[in-house]
């Protein structure tokens, strides 16, 4: 196995996850019966506290301090409801290859009699438990996400299946007319054929739409993907699980601001301190950042087409430079939000539109890319 392959992340099978969830039932059911003791459940913490940022594997890692939910008189509830959700996971979900929503979830709970959930933040919440329990993300487990995944259009095909026969369904995503192929909600199935040299993340549906329009990609060999803001852990998956798949570097494109930087871009590349215990799964190390930058405004003659910044987004950069992480580990990232900072404005990525429609695909990208120097 090479070294890049054990960087990937594992899929797990649905019979390796229902194992998981059986040891688990196991372990408790041997400290009620054999070790004569109260039984218990360990959780990592899913906090800031109990995260690192890790330079080496490119996302946050989570620590090792962990929660014991112990069965008592206090805990008797919350306990029983997350036996009763493993269990409906494995025999439900699972055993069954089926998928369940979160909001489903909560409802499906109102069968559990006396520890059902009384409201879908106390589901939520256990679910995300479960998850870092078991170190399996949760789409594996047969839970689907609500928001949509993204959209992609480009030199790719997916080999998707039947979900009723298991036949492959081939989607060109280069022969889709004038639209797009939309990331579904579970993308762990999913197979790829492409000869693209790379793939575009672009963060706004305006842009992705223009350089649909005009077959960017087909100059471009590229695979490009509209993310519509913080993308989706679908959207995410995706990407990552492409770009290992055929090895493919990815830029990304987003408006040149603190959100576009540090929740953004950050989200895509290093995952966050929150879902620490499955960043493994949903960042995509290999990512970096195209544009737009600070430095950017000053060599496309943009002075003129941005926006000043605003409070939030000046305290948002100040609070990224002084707890993020992943931008206290990376100078480069350091000089330009400090660059923005004394520029004191922000730009977007239409702001090309300046110099004619399309500058950003006849002038800008081909030169960004060519240069090839990009932020990390």
């Amino acid at each position: 196995m090479s070294k890049k392959e054990k960087t990937r992340p594992e899929v797990i099978t649905k019979e390796a996850a229902a194992r998981k969830i059986v040891d688990v039932a196991r372990g408790v059911h041997e400290d009620i019966t054999k070790k004569g003791r109260k039984p218990s459940l360990s959780f990592p913490v899913r906090s800031l506290a109990n995260v690192k940022y890790d330079a080496k594997r490119g996302h946050f890692e989570i620590l090792g301090k962990k929660a014991t939910r112990t069965l008592s008189y206090n805990t008797v509830k919350t306990f029983a409801q997350s036996m009763r959700l493993l269990a409906t996971t494995k025999n439900d979900l699972l055993d069954r290859d089926d998928i369940a929503g979160k909001r489903e979830v909560y409802y499906n709970s109102k069968s559990w009699g006396e520890c059902r959930f009384d409201s879908q933040p106390e589901s939520d919440t256990l679910l995300d438990d479960m998850e870092a329990m078991l170190g399996i993300n949760r789409e594996q487990l047969g839970y689907i996400p609500e928001e949509r995944g993204g959209d992609v259009c480009g030199e790719l095909v997916v080999i998707d299946r039947d979900p009723r026969t298991g036949a492959d369904i081939k989607i060109n995503c280069a022969k889709l007319g004038s639209g797009a192929w939309s990331i579904p909600s579970r993308v762990e199935h999913l197979r790829f054929e492409t000869k693209a040299k790379l793939i575009l993340v672009v963060e706004t549906a305006s842009l992705f739409q223009r350089l649909v329009h005009h077959h960017y990609y087909e100059r471009a060999n590229c695979v490009l993907i509209s993310m519509s803001g913080v993308p989706t852990r679908a959207c995410r998956r995706f990407i990552r699980r492409l770009a290992d798949d055929r090895n493919l570097p990815v830029l990304a494109f987003t408006d040149g601001d603190p959100y576009g930087y540090c929740n953004i871009y950050r989200t895509l590349k290093a995952g966050s301190g929150q879902a620490a215990h499955i960043n493994r799964f949903f960042c995509v190390p290999q990512a970096h950042y195209l544009g737009v930058t600070p430095q950017d405004i000053l060599d496309y003659d943009l002075q003129d087409a941005t926006h000043p910044l605003a409070d939030v987004d000046i305290k948002r950069a100040k609070d990224a430079l002084k707890n993020d992480p992943f931008i206290r580990h990376h100078k480069e990232w350091q000089q330009a939000l400090e660059q923005m900072l004394k520029m004191g404005v922000r730009i977007e990525q239409q702001a090309f539109a300046k110099h004619g429609l399309n500058f950003v695909l006849d002038t800008y990208l081909p030169e960004k890319i060519k240069k090839g120097k990009f932020l990390p």
